[in-house]
């Protein structure tokens, strides 16, 4: 199996709140044998979405490439007003180019979510992916994980909660068993 994290934010500290959550996962997913594709859009160097754009660009058509051969997708963003990162929803939008492919945009993918906000209402972010995800034709996994920013991390040791710990590998679990089949 093999599984993208998409690293929603352009936070490209390594400290940081997404790179934290997508190392943890990958060691997570790793550690029963699953192949683990990073994908960080801080890195990834998208641009602004436009299909008229000829040739497409090199980055775009990578990033196509990740996400359709995958087998399974988590998502990670922080809240910002209300909703995912913009540029995670244009990168999103590239998907796009895959539209008149066999098997288009993202079609019988399964995908987890987490999101974080420094309030309580990271849910918001998670239904703005649901959507998403939706609309290109994926599952998402009805387990998701919304984040208080202030409860993630230890205060003491400044690791992961234990909480969260929990609720993550409840989303791994349900991510690597669930199987998508159609008559």
């Amino acid at each position: 199996m093999k599984v993208l994290l998409f690293n929603g934010s352009m936070d490209r500290n390594q400290y940081s709140t997404s790179f934290k959550l997508i190392e943890y996962f990958k060691n997570m997913l790793e550690t029963v044998g699953i192949e683990v594709i990073p994908f960080h859009l801080s890195e990834a160097a998208i641009p602004l979405f436009d299909p008229a754009i000829t040739p497409h660009p090199a980055s775009v058509l990578e990033m196509n490439k990740l996400f359709l051969e995958a087998d399974a997708h988590i998502w990670f963003t922080p809240l910002y007003h209300g909703s995912m990162t913009g540029v995670m929803k244009n990168c999103l939008d590239w998907l796009e180019l895959s539209s008149k492919a066999p098997i288009p945009y993202l079609t019988n993918k399964v995908i987890g979510m987490v999101c974080w906000a420094y309030g309580e209402q990271a849910m918001q972010g998670i239904n703005a992916m649901d959507a998403v995800a939706k609309a290109l034709r994926a599952w998402p996994l009805p387990f998701s994980v919304p984040i208080t920013r202030k409860d993630l991390f230890d205060t003491t040791s400044g690791e992961i909660s234990e909480f969260h710990k929990t609720k993550f590998k409840l989303l791994k679990e349900l991510l690597i068993s669930h199987k998508v089949t159609f008559i």
